[in-house]
């Protein structure tokens, strides 16, 4: 067990590689710009809980995770909670993005102009995909992009950082998930009780393992073999210039041999692990044990294996426009003892140009511990490497509450957009006021109104802001969601009076001034008290009790007709004499404030103990349902911008409306 009062400090990584039949997790530090790998776990799905690379059981996918992470916490002796991990899919989508830059003068290039050349380029793989999509409801998230060329004054470069110029220009590969994709990651984590430190794509991940950014001059293809899913990569001339994704990979094999020997999938994994064995014994599903050669295995396997080898040779030249210099095969389908030989004849080239990946990994990876060249390693340890080392493209980012939110391609952003993508709803922006109290006192109703929200606390780079403020990559947003207003609550003594000499009936029944009212009581006074109780003591003393208490004995012949009750149906006419007096002092409220609400003058009534209102408090009152916005809102005082917890003042000009300019 992990000692519960360490936790996992800013310098350790942890991955997780999400992975369509295993989960591997991944443990390290930075050292001298390496990482040096601490510990990895690995453990397969009990059932099938995904397919071709996209969870199905989140439930299922978690508790795994979760197993893992335990091992993992054992052996660090720490708690971990934040987790880098890497999305796939077989609904992967990518674009190209290209934007420019005209500076004013000559300038030296930071940071911050890279991040806005970058994201302006994202930006624009973001309206190609818009274009594209045949289903314009479709949510896409944005997992990763790689930059393929910058310009300097029309003159290529590799990084811009440092160099002056006028001219900027950056092109990108931006890949894209749908939402649901992206969300069924986050909830396994979730559950798993972790948090995304930060999120890639997973041939990215594995790229950068396998082929280090001094190779990418060459051009070089990874071929990321799963269970579930295939993940292509392609480098050349210093960048990575796309990636796609093949459904067919080892499960596929796998399923050949369950639908050849009738056998169930995890015999048919060990006897295509066996293969090179003379003689293979399983027991089919009938539960007859039967032996087969393993040269038979290998010759079943065959067509299968050819068909894995040509989709991932056509989807290689889609994308590169021709063979490649060489291939790095990686991922546990990688090791089948074919599949090296088929995919080098399916792209015409020579055997010895098609390698295994795992030789590279020591440029940006070691351990003292752990043997890392094996290929099924590359994306976990690419995932880590990525995190570690910060190679994960992340200037077109937004933090939340100081971590990067969750981001869908929406076209024009705003603040409120972002949260709505990050779980928050209309009630953590607005607030809700606490719950009304109405009763009728002597056939006078009275309302008592629940206190109203504490505002929300809403900052766009340090600043107060608005929802429909837009936002950019780079930006920081702080919020604190509103806190509810408590409902109003009062007893008899609050209405009356703590020294109301009279009695008091609530629906009929007589209370004291302690009775806590509720909406709908229909409370009734009297000028005599009632003996509340009287009527009791009978029942719970013996008959001797009343005897040495003579005060009490005249009570009972008053008592009599009290369950008949005429006093109360007279009361209208003589209790509004008592009480407006009585209730003066507790229902003390602040004076009304006049304000001008789009134009048009509101009265609002006096908040108990003088309490200010806020802008928040007149967005019930604009007509606009904040929940189904699909435009910016202004919110203006005085003609200046408002924000939520902006003090209004008497006279004060407010407006709320939809702006006519709408995102995207």
């Amino acid at each position: 067990m992990p000692d519960e009062t360490k936790y996992q400090d800013g310098e350790l990584i942890f991955a997780l590689d999400i992975g369509t039949r295993s989960i591997i997790g991944v443990a390290g530090r930075v050292v001298d710009e390496r990482l040096e790998v601490l510990a990895i776990e690995k453990e397969e799905h009990g059932k099938r809980a995904m397919l071709d690379g996209q969870i199905e059981d989140i439930a299922q996918v978690a508790k795994v995770a979760r197993s893992v992470t335990d091992r993992m916490e054992a052996k660090l002796d720490c708690v971990l909670r934040r987790v880098s991990v890497a999305a796939a899919g077989r609904a992967l989508r990518t674009e190209k993005g290209r934007f420019a830059m005209d500076l004013p003068q000559v300038s030296r290039i930071e940071s911050d102009l890279i991040s806005q050349l970058e994201s302006g380029a994202v930006s624009d793989a973001e309206s190609r995909l818009s274009d594209g999509d045949e289903s314009p409801q479709r949510r896409f998230y944005l997992v990763g992009y790689t930059v393929s060329s910058y310009l300097l004054d029309r003159y290529p470069m590799t990084t811009l950082k440092g160099h002056t110029g006028q001219q900027l220009e950056a092109e990108v590969v931006a890949t894209f998930l749908p939402s649901e994709v992206v969300e069924s990651l986050y909830a396994v984590m979730e559950a798993a009780g972790l948090e995304v430190a930060s999120l890639t794509l997973e041939p990215i991940a594995a790229l950068n393992a396998v082929i280090p950014a001094d190779l990418r001059l060459l051009n070089l293809v990874l071929a990321d073999i799963g269970a579930g899913t295939s993940d292509i990569a392609v480098c050349r001339d210093g960048a990575v210039v796309g990636y796609t994704m093949a459904t067919i990979a080892g499960d596929e094999i796998t399923e050949e041999l369950m639908r050849r020997y009738l056998v169930s999938f995890a015999t048919a994994e060990r006897m295509k692990m066996e293969m090179d064995s003379a003689t293979i014994t399983y027991r089919d599903v009938l539960g007859l044990e039967q032996s087969v050669p393993g040269v038979q295995i290998r010759e079943a396997l065959m067509g299968a294996a050819e068909n894995l080898a040509q989709e991932i040779a056509q989807r290689v030249v889609a994308l590169n426009g021709a063979p490649p210099s060489a291939v790095f095969l990686a991922g546990g389908g990688s090791k089948l003892v074919c599949l090296r030989d088929l995919v080098a004849q399916a792209l015409d080239m020579s055997e010895r140009r098609v390698a295994l990946a795992g030789n590279n990994y020591s440029v940006s990876a070691f351990s003292q511990e752990y043997e890392l060249n094996d290929p099924e390693y590359a994306t976990p340890l690419g995932i880590a490497v990525s995190a570690g080392l910060g190679l994960i493209s992340d200037s077109y980012r937004i933090l939340l509450n100081g971590k990067p939110a969750k981001l869908f391609r929406s076209g024009t952003l705003t603040v409120l957009d972002l949260l709505m993508m990050n779980g928050y709803t209309s009630a953590d922006l607005l607030g809700r006021t606490g719950k009304s109290l109405v009763v009728t006192v002597d056939g006078q109703r009275m309302t008592f109104r629940g206190e109203s929200a504490t505002p929300c606390t809403l900052l766009l780079n340090g600043r107060e802001t608005t929802p429909s403020a837009l936002v950019y990559a780079g930006d920081a947003i702080e919020f604190v969601p509103a806190v509810p207003g408590r409902s109003a609550a009062r007893t008899v003594a609050d209405l009356l009076g703590i020294d109301f000499p009279g009695g008091v009936m609530v629906n009929g029944a007589p209370v004291g001034l302690d009775w806590t009212l509720h909406s709908g009581d229909q409370v009734a006074t009297r000028e005599e008290p009632f003996e509340l109780d009287a009527p009791e003591e009978p029942e719970e003393a013996p008959p001797e009790a009343p005897v040495p208490e003579p005060e009490p004995e005249p009570e009972p012949e008053e008592e009599e007709p009290a369950p008949v009750e005429p006093e109360p149906e007279m009361e209208p006419e003589a209790g509004p004499e008592p009480f407006p007096e009585a209730p003066a002092a507790p229902l003390s409220f602040a004076r009304p404030l006049c304000v001008y609400l789009n134009g048009e003058p509101l009265v609002l009534p006096g908040k108990p103990g003088g309490e200010p209102y806020y802008l928040m408090d007149l967005l019930d009152r604009s007509g606009i349902d904040f929940s189904k916005l699909d435009c910016p809102v202004e919110l203006l005082v005085n003609g200046e911008e408002g924000a939520f917890a902006c003090e209004l003042k008497s006279n004060d000009a407010v407006i709320i409306r939809r702006s006519e300019r709408r995102p995207g």
